[in-house]
């Protein structure tokens, strides 16, 4: 694969992405709930944003690195948890893996991965990116344990609960483009699992009384957090009345997502979200944002505005269709150098001198 020498941001890649990409992985892959609006907003509200920056720091000593659950983090950016790399590239989750341990980024592994947790821990260099485990609570109790405990038996640091797609969203991109699997790529992680009982409608309803049926509560995260010594992070909250629970649950971190527009339309931009949310945690637990980072200076607002770090997903699916390995770990190394550039443009030589006085007035929260 030859990564085009006008490539020269995340957007270059998604253009590319989409003049290479059959039409039905873009619907899936690009594909957002409904009308789309929330997944432009995540976006957009990034664009509102503006910073303010100070002059004439000494950025001798700059550093764009940080402590998280006890490890040191490079740079405040991780991959976010997206199913099936196989769709765009043949060696799919494996080439993200190396790619990250090439660029030191921890990596987000997906419960629906196209290639085994096992097989991408072994592809992984742990002491350069560590790797945290993505879980979709199943139907069984038994088999929501057998994915954590094989994430822990493979060397994974820590277990991300998606807490915010109890049913998939409406997304009618990828029902226009006709999206099916191909017979090549599947849920390996899932495999041996009972397959889901055949939802049939009842009393009218096609969601109520069928796909609902073993959906997780606050009593499953209890039950997750219990079953393991990992931290247990909640991916998908909005709703700072969802912080207590989450704590008193177990959390040992969230991540303020909207599962990038892909479930709930019309919610708001998760930079919208993130600063009553770190208000209400109060310091007591990291929370980190994912949806719609594109630019370094993107991450230096998510920071401003109390976040310990960023995960990015869409991004390193178009760096992968487009550039292969060498293409993720490209997209990797641009978005950590304007990170660099933004926070000495900024005068601010590590992470903790980014603060809400770093933007602009109107500022969100």
């Amino acid at each position: 694969m030859h990564i085009p020498p006008d490539t020269v941001s995340l957007r270059d890649y998604e253009r590319r992405f989409h003049e290479r990409v059959d039409a039905g992985i873009r619907g899936y892959i690009a594909g957002a709930a409904a009308d789309g609006i929330t997944q432009r907003e995540n976006q957009a509200a990034f664009e509102r944003i503006r910073l303010l920056p100070r002059v004439l720091a000494d950025l001798s000593q700059a550093t764009a690195s940080r402590s998280l659950f006890g490890e040191t983090l490079r740079h405040p950016i991780l991959i976010a948890p997206t199913a099936y790399h196989k769709l765009v590239h043949p060696e799919g989750e494996l080439a993200v893996a190396r790619a990250a341990s090439l660029t030191h980024t921890w990596m987000v592994v997906s419960t629906l991965a196209s290639v085994t947790l096992e097989e991408i821990a072994r592809a992984s260099v742990a002491s350069a990116a560590p790797l945290w485990f993505q879980l979709y609570v199943q139907p069984r109790a038994q088999d929501t344990f057998s994915l954590i405990g094989r994430a822990e038996q493979a060397g994974y640091r820590a277990i991300v609960v998606t807490v915010d797609a109890v049913v998939s969203g409406i997304r009618n991109v990828e029902q226009r483009a006709g999206f099916r699997l191909p017979d090549d790529v599947s849920a390996v992680n899932l495999a041996g699992f009972p397959a889901n009982e055949p939802v049939v409608a009842n009393d009218g309803s096609p969601v109520f009384r069928g796909l609902l049926r073993g959906a997780p509560t606050w009593s499953e995260i209890e039950a997750i957090c219990r079953q393991t010594a990992l931290p247990v992070i909640l991916k998908g909250i909005l709703n700072p009345c969802d912080v207590e629970p989450a704590i008193r649950a177990g959390a040992s971190g969230i991540i303020v997502s909207n599962h990038g527009g892909r479930t709930l339309d019309t919610v708001p931009a998760t930079i919208d979200c993130l600063a009553a949310v770190v208000a209400q945690v109060a310091g007591r637990v990291p929370v980190l944002l994912d949806g719609g980072v594109r630019r370094g200076t993107d991450i230096v607002k998510a920071i401003a505005l109390g976040a310990s770090a960023v995960l990015v997903g869409q991004p390193i699916l178009h760096a992968l269709a487009v550039g292969g390995l060498p293409g993720v770990a490209h997209m990797l190394t641009l978005l950590q150098t304007e990170l660099e550039a933004a926070m000495a443009l900024m005068g601010c030589p590590t992470l903790d001198a980014i603060t809400v006085e770093s933007i602009a007035a109107g500022r969100p929260g």
